[in-house]
């Protein structure tokens, strides 16, 4: 049996806790399904998160337009304001060029996003930390005001680019509120524990449930990840526990194992898979270049993410 969602109350005024990066629903011809995102959303804030990103790496971000982004955004927030006042609704913003990164991070905080999740331009490697420094310093100024927030979308073995603490620093220096955190999205606690350390006040959100116990407990301020599509039950029984001064091992050993099973997976097609087969969605397609998952894993995966739900 799936956990039930909890009782208290899901939401914050506080950008913090238990975001899912939620996937994008598309039409049989791949265009967003917008019709579909406000009972997407409904799942997600009535299982325990506490915000969504749209339009993230499992969202296909990337693969959209800034035209269809913005359209995606405006219909998370029309419904969010609708429903769920209280949840948080960031955006992913970053794009392979400086234009279209402005662009669509001035819509979202125009539209009324909470915060942006902002990839460094990521088709030339090997840029150094002055390159980093000087793209985001440009969408800071034209892009986000003095009450917006930029998270910095750190997921160097996807996107090819890293952002180093040379970048934060100067960042932070000359835009100390607007250059408001990090999507640490590199599966290393190492890596997020030394960013929560050289950086204090900056906020760092673990982009792997595998170590969130240790992350929270390391002075990161939450999760933002694609496992809570289906998981976020489990994500916020350990965040729960981390406020009250304890842990949840049990849900937090779960994390791990749901983290070992999508490990090598599409995680884009393996959420909507799992969406579909655990929780009853419709059997959204994934936009090319991505494919769906074989059957074969499909099931596989299913089953297990199945029985690791129905034990806690």
């Amino acid at each position: 049996m799936i956990p039930s969602a909890p009782t208290r109350p899901t939401t914050t005024t506080v950008l913090e806790g238990v975001v899912a990066a939620a996937v994008t629903p598309l039409e049989a011809n791949g265009a967003p399904d917008l019709a579909a995102l406000p009972r997407l959303i409904d799942f997600l804030a009535g299982r325990g998160c506490h915000g969504v990103l749209l339009l993230g790496t499992t969202g296909e971000g990337p693969s959209f337009s800034v035209q269809e982004r913005i359209q995606v955004v405006r219909e998370g927030l029309r419904h969010r304001a609708a429903a769920w006042p209280a949840l948080q609704i960031l955006a992913g913003t970053g794009c392979a060029n400086l234009p279209d990164t402005i662009e669509l991070t001035r819509t979202a905080f125009d539209l009324g996003a909470d915060a942006v999740v902002t990839l460094p331009s990521f088709y030339y490697k090997g840029v150094g930390a002055d390159g980093i420094t000087a793209y985001f310093e440009q969408v800071l100024r034209q892009a986000v005001p003095a009450h917006g927030r930029l998270l910095a979308y750190h997921i160097p073995q996807v996107s090819g680019v890293a952002i180093p603490p040379a970048s934060i620093s100067a960042l932070r220096r000359q835009y100390p509120e607007q250059m408001w955190g990090m999507k640490d999205s590199q599966d290393d606690l190492a890596h997020t524990l030394e960013t929560t350390g050289q950086f204090p006040g900056f906020h760092v959100f673990a982009g792997s449930d595998s170590i969130l116990t240790d992350a929270l407990a390391g002075g990161a301020c939450g999760s933002i990840t694609a496992l809570a599509n289906v998981t976020s039950l489990l994500n916020r029984a350990v965040w729960d526990a981390h406020q009250k001064g304890s842990a949840a091992p049990e849900a937090q050993q779960a994390l791990v194992h749901a983290r070992q099973v999508i490990k090598g997976l599409s995680g884009p097609a393996a959420m909507k898979a799992a969406l579909a087969d655990l929780f009853g969605f419709p059997d959204w397609p994934v936009r090319a270049p991505l494919e769906p998952l074989p059957s074969e894993t499909r099931a596989r995966l299913s089953t297990a993410l199945a029985e690791l739900l129905s034990t806690q």
